[in-house]
C-alpha cells in the first residue's frame, strides 16, 4: 500500500507571518464603525493550522525517538499505516539515527 507524502507549499514561518497579519488585522477592526464579514470560520482554520503543526512536530519527535531505540522503518511504519517507503521518504531527512 503506496501512500503519497504530502508536502505543504509553504514553510512554517510563512505560515506564522500570514497568522500574525490576520490576528493582527482581526484586531484592528472596529466593529462599530465597520462592517465586517464574520471570521470564526477563518480563526478555526488559523487554530486548526497550529494544532497540525504543533502534532507534525510531536510525530517527528516520536518518530526520531523510535529510532534512537532502534525501531526499524517497518515498524514505525506499520505503526503510522503507511508503507515503509512511504515512512522513510518523510522523515529519513529529520532523524539522525
Amino acid at each position: 500500500m503506496d501512500e503519497e507524502v504530502i508536502r505543504m507549499g509553504h514553510t512554517d514561518d510563512e505560515i506564522e507571518a500570514a497568522a500574525s497579519r490576520f490576528e493582527k488585522l482581526a484586531d484592528e477592526l472596529d466593529p462599530v464603525t465597520t462592517e465586517f464579514e464574520r471570521t470564526e470560520d477563518l480563526r478555526a482554520i488559523a487554530a486548526v493550522s497550529e494544532a497540525v503543526r504543533a502534532d507534525e512536530a510531536r510525530l517527528r519527535e516520536a518518530v526520531e525517538v523510535a529510532r534512537a531505540h532502534d525501531r526499524s522503518w517497518n515498524q514505525i511504519a506499520v505503526a503510522l499505516g503507511v508503507s515503509r517507503q512511504a515512512a522513510r521518504q518523510r522523515f529519513t531527512d529529520r532523524t539522525h539515527v
